[in-house]
Formats: C-alpha cells, structure tokens, sequence
C-alpha cells in the first residue's frame, strides 16, 4: 500500500504549523523567545490658563500612531469639562469645553506610546500644499542667493534642505541677516516652496526618562518624489531621529485657546519596561479573527489552556520513550497526568508524595486481594483508599509545618487508583521484577515529560504560537511509522559483539 497519502498529510501538517507560527511572529510581532520585553512611554501634556469667565474651549493636538509608536492607550483629566476627540485637518486633537469657567485653569491629557519599529501611520501622510511668498527687500535679494547656491549642491528636496541649513549655518552676512528676520524652521519652509518642494514645520516631543516640563521643538516635514522625511533644522539629516515623537504633524497650533490667556503646555514623562504580551495585547486588542490566540479569550480560560497546551509535548515525550526508546510504562499516557501534577507540586515534592501514596496503595491493595471482591467494588475501595491516603498526609504535612505536602492534592486520584491497581495485578502475575520495570519507566518517562513541559521556552511557544500543536501531531505520526528497532532492544545482540 502507497505511504504517499500519509507523508502527504505529515508534510501538510508541519507546514500548516509553520506558517501559522511564522504568521503570528512577523505579523503580529509574537517574539519566539520569552521573557522580552517593550519599551512604553508615558506622556502627560498640562494646559495651563487664566479662563476669562466666558465659555471655554480648549483644542490640543495629540499624538497618534507614527512610524516608530504605536498609541496604546490614552486618557485626560478635565474637572467639570466636556472632552470629546476629533479629527481635524488630517490628525486628531483633544477638545475640552465647558460653558463658564475663570481663575487659573490645568488639563491633563496621558498617552502610553510604545516604542515600536514596525509601526507605521494609519492613514497616509498629506503633502501640504506649496505657497506663495513675498519678501521685502533686503529680504527678497538674500533669500534668493541663499537658495541658488543650494539649488546647485543638491539634487533633490533633502538634499536641498541640508545644503540650505548648511548655508544659514554659515557666517556669510545673508545668513547673519535672514536670522533676525525670520525663525529658521519658518525660513526653510519659505525657501523649499520657492524651490517647489512641499514642506511644513512640524512638532516634536524629545524624550527623555524623568523629564518634567519638556517643551516641545521645531521639526521640518520635507516632501518629495512620492517621499517623506522628518528633518532635524540643525543638523539637516533626514530620517527618524532617534526617541522624537511627533506630536502635532500638520502644522495646526499645539493648543488653540479660546476664552483664556497666558496658556502654555508643558510635558511631563517616565520610561516603563512592558512584558511583550502585554504591550501586543493592547496593540492589537481590535484586529480581526486573523489574530488567532489564546490572549483573546478571558483570563480564567488563558490559565486553563496554559496547562492543556502542554499535554502534546509530554505526548511527544511518551512517543518517544515508548517508540524509540522502548521503555515500558504503567498505562500509556499515565506519565504524562502524574508530569502535570509535578508542575503543580514541584518535582522533589510530586516524586516523594507519588512513591508514599502508592508504596502504601500496595499494601492495602495486597489485602484487598484476599477479600476477593468483584472489580468494580475493588476498584472504588482503591479510590477512597487513595482520597483518604492524601488526606492523611496533608493534614500530616499541615500539622508538621511542611506546606509544600498540602500540594500532594493535585495528583490525578483516579489515574492513582489505576495505576495501583495495574501494579497490584502485575505483582501477582509477573512478579515484582516487572512491577519495578514498568513503575521506574513511568517515573522516569514523567520526569522527561515535566521537565520538556515546564521549560520557559516549551511554555511560551505553545501559549503564544497554536500553529506548534500541528508541528507535533506531525512528529508523533511519524514516530507512529516506525517499525525499527528500539534502543532497549540492542542488548540483545551484545553476544554477537563479544563474539567478533
């Protein structure tokens, strides 16, 4: 019979696993190691102003997602003020009104911005349009020889931007003299529009760990040939400069006043470590069915399935022993439950309670047989026996001082009765050489399984990449192919060794 249909779905499966895995790691940023984490920054704005005893309305331009950040979340404080957030002219700005207000007045707007490489705008970037100007003389003359010198060392808009930052950088006495006409980053605007290059001052916030009262700078936002760039008016470099967030990116008032005087914003903000799920979770809180995670379910579920996700590696774990290995096991996938309850009890402690309970097992076992009961009240006299077993020894533990023993409740108590009763089954049949046998390799198959299952990696790529319980099935399909022999199995040709 062909195998072609088998290794086909073998195939199918690992690959399906490993583009989900790979799906979720480079779209949803999911990291395959665990214990990473992301860099979050908090950002308070305080408006401060005298209200005039008229209906106030405050307007404050606010971040949003831009190359570099992602907004995770925000909020404002307003006593007595009616907040609303709107989009206005291309970006989003907070609104606060209130019908009458007067004396000294503070607003408080928070963000949690993330730092975040992938991050990109949600919407495209709007290239102003290009103005008009008029300059009087002596102006007119020294902005027009400043910007034919650049004009000829440069071949595009950023280009052209350095070379004239470099020119008003200078001491030439144009340079000198446009300085006290205008601000710089105003000034490049009017030159690069003159050029016919699209541009606009923009707002940007430097962050820095601690800082208080940061104000904010002035940035150039240069277009051209279908790109953009942020541009720094002292250095004239392009690109993203390192920890600048964009606060106001479309050249509208930080904060628009109306019914109060003497207003200035001024920002406050502390650096956070975020543990990755944490700041993904609230990253992609609103995206669709695609994000297929374990995060969206409620946390009481996440805990559930963080055990259940486990079961497929101690799985693994048996197949292996079992298949390659040839260990003998009481039960199949006993080891893998009694390795479960190892994770909840700690190894040292799970092994001492799982030998006392069924070492004593046997003995009550032992008499039981000579009552010559039927199986099924066998088998339920074995399973109070165990519950009562457990009950002794952790109220012993209790009364003793050793809290670790009360964790002896989270053995499986029916797989216990099972397995006592197998073993009491072997003894009488095979001896006690066979219950040893089978006993230690369930023991020792468990410790394998606990140890795979209770690896920080092993647990992080199970609760965050599902695409991994299709690597596995692959795997224990094809272990489940294999007909060679076992690693135990060779001792039987050790005579035919000694003989060569």
């Amino acid at each position: 019979m062909s195998r072609k249909p088998f290794y086909t779905v073998v195939a199918l499966l690992f690959l399906a696993g490993l583009a989900l895995s790979l799906y979720r790691h480079f779209v949803f940023e999911v990291p395959w190691l665990p214990g990473e984490q992301r860099q979050v920054w908090s950002i308070e704005a305080k408006v401060e102003f005298e209200a005039t005893g008229k209906p106030v309305k405050a307007s404050l331009a606010i971040p949003g997602t831009q190359p570099g950040f992602t907004l995770l979340n925000e909020a404002a404080a307003s006593p007595g003020y009616g907040l609303s957030f709107l989009e206005r002219n291309g970006g989003t700005r907070a609104e606060w009104t209130i019908r009458q207000a007067s004396g000294p007045q503070e607003l408080y707007y928070r963000v949690n911005m993330m730092a975040d490489p992938h991050a990109e705008s949600p919407t495209p970037v709007a290239v102003p349009e290009i103005a008009p100007h008029t300059d009087q003389e002596p102006y007119a003359t020294a902005i027009h020889q400043v910007l034919s010198r650049a004009l000829e060392r440069s071949s595009d808009g950023f280009s052209l931007t350095r070379e004239l930052i470099r020119e008003l950088g200078s001491q030439q006495q144009n340079a000198a003299l446009l300085a006290q006409y205008r601000p710089k980053p105003r000034l490049l605007v009017e030159m690069l529009n003159r050029a016919g290059i699209a541009a606009r001052v923009v707002k940007g916030l430097t962050l820095e760990d601690g800082r208080r009262r940061q104000p904010l700078v002035d940035l150039l936002q240069v277009f051209d040939d279908g790109r953009v760039e942020v541009v720094d008016p002292a250095t004239g470099e392009p690109g993203q400069i390192e920890n600048m967030l964009l606060w106001e990116r479309h050249s509208s008032p930080v904060l628009d006043l109306v019914g109060g005087v003497n207003s200035r914003v001024t920002f406050s903000m502390i650096r956070q470590q975020q543990p990755v799920a944490v700041a993904l979770e609230q990253k992609f809180e609103d995206s669709n069915l695609l994000n297929f995670s374990i995060h969206s379910l409620p946390l009481e579920e996440q805990a559930l399935f963080k055990g259940i996700l486990l079961i497929p590696i101690g799985v693994l774990v048996v197949v292996l022993m079992r298949v390659l290995v040839g260990l003998k096991t009481s039960g199949t996938f006993m080891p893998v439950l009694i390795a479960m309850a190892f994770i909840q009890t700690s190894l040292v402690t799970g092994l001492i309670g799982f030998l006392l309970i069924v070492s004593m097992g046997l003995v009550i076992r032992s008499w039981l047989s000579h009552l010559n009961l039927l199986l099924v009240a066998r088998i339920s006299a074995v399973i109070i026996m165990v519950i009562g077993i457990i009950s002794l020894f952790s109220v012993l533990a209790f009364k003793l001082g050793l809290t670790e023993g009360l964790k002896i409740t989270f053995f499986p108590m029916i797989i216990l009765s099972w397995t006592i009763e197998r073993m009491s089954l072997l003894w009488e049949e095979e001896g006690a050489k066979e219950v040893l046998s089978q006993g230690g390799g369930s023991l020792l198959v468990a410790v394998l399984a606990y140890l795979a299952m209770n690896n920080d990696l092993i647990r992080h790529l199970t609760f965050n990449f599902l695409g991994l319980q299709l690597t596995v099935m692959a795997a224990v399909l094809l272990l489940g192919n294999y007909t060679g022999y076992r690693l135990l199995e060779l001792r039987r040709f050790q005579p035919l060794a000694r003989e060569d």
